[in-house]
């Protein structure tokens, strides 16, 4: 039996109404999706995030993402691929330096997932190329080394360079400017003036229009390393000084020794008293022997006759 127009209609409305409680159903069982999604990217440094939702739920709610870039959306018919290191994660952030590999642009995606409910996927808007990364300044340490300077860096983000600019101070117009690639760290100028100052400064670059603001101006004076012949110069004009002055100073003492009237060693010398300790305690008497005085007489000798003799004759 043919079913008449208004059992057609009847039957669609019916099977509307089924589809519909049954996507009301779905979608009341379906997690809110992923908000305020945004990428941030210093120094090509990538890390999508979004804001954790605020749900009902007896275990945690856990996030997935999912990238797109342009070999996937061309040559692979628009396949998404998943961060294999973002997958079911409690955190509500995703690291993507190392999955994001070109310059193209990519499109990104997140859900969330509780138990057996999902949410609709969130998707990043508007779609992000890595050379929308932040440069920011290189950190950078400056050293004099004898006639050359020396210039540290931090590790530069892969596919940046740093480049330096180096002048003598007042003489800005002469300028070097030098480049250094990711993998290098230090930068050595050498054959530098004596005495003179040399400032530096520094920018990371990642292509010729994008790169970071400069490094404070560095100053720093060159001070040369000592000349080889100074120092054994030193020590024979110090030797030659010490011999003269030891001369003079045994010639004084030998001049002054010669002349008995040189008084230079006497003012010098004094003479101390014994200690009580080392005096002795008998005493010598030195008794002086006394002689009376010679008695002094006028004698005068006469001839006495006899044998030839003399007799004296004591005057009055």
């Amino acid at each position: 039996m043919e079913m008449t127009l208004h059992e057609h209609v009847t039957s669609f409305v019916l099977r509307m109404t089924v589809l519909l409680h049954v996507d009301l159903i779905h979608y009341a069982l379906m997690l809110p999706p992923p908000s305020q999604v945004r990428m941030e990217s210093i120094n090509m440094r990538h890390t999508l995030s979004w804001r954790p939702l605020q749900v009902h739920c007896s275990t945690a709610v856990l996030y997935s993402v999912q990238f797109q870039g342009e070999f996937e959306l061309t040559i692979l018919d628009g396949t998404w691929l998943d961060v294999s290191e973002c997958q079911n994660i409690p955190q509500a952030h995703c690291d993507l330096t190392l999955d994001l590999g070109s310059d193209s642009d990519y499109n990104i995606r997140v859900r969330a997932e509780c138990q057996s409910r999902m949410s609709p996927w969130t998707q990043l808007s508007p779609p992000f190329n890595r050379k929308d990364t932040v440069l920011t300044e290189p950190h950078m340490v400056v050293s004099a080394a004898g006639h050359a300077l020396l210039m540290t860096f931090d590790e530069t983000p892969p596919t940046a360079s740093i480049s330096v600019m180096v002048w003598k101070q007042g003489d800005e117009a002469q300028m070097y400017i030098y480049n250094i690639s990711a993998e290098e760290t230090v930068l050595h100028v050498a054959a530098l003036q004596d005495g003179e100052v040399y400032c530096i400064r520094a920018w990371m670059v990642l292509e010729p229009q994008i790169q970071s603001g400069s490094t404070e101006i560095h100053c720093v004076p060159i001070k040369g390393a000592p000349v080889p012949w100074k120092s054994p110069t030193t020590v024979v004009v110090t030797v030659l000084v010490m011999a003269s002055v030891l001369f003079a100073v045994f010639w004084a003492l030998i001049h002054c020794h010669l002349h008995a009237n040189c008084q230079c060693l006497h003012k010098e010398v004094h003479k101390e008293a014994l200690p009580r300790s080392l005096r002795p305690d008998w005493h010598v008497d030195a008794a002086l022997s006394t002689y009376p005085s010679e008695v002094c007489a006028h004698v005068q000798l006469v001839h006495s006759g006899k044998q030839g003799r003399f007799k004296p004759v004591p005057l009055r």
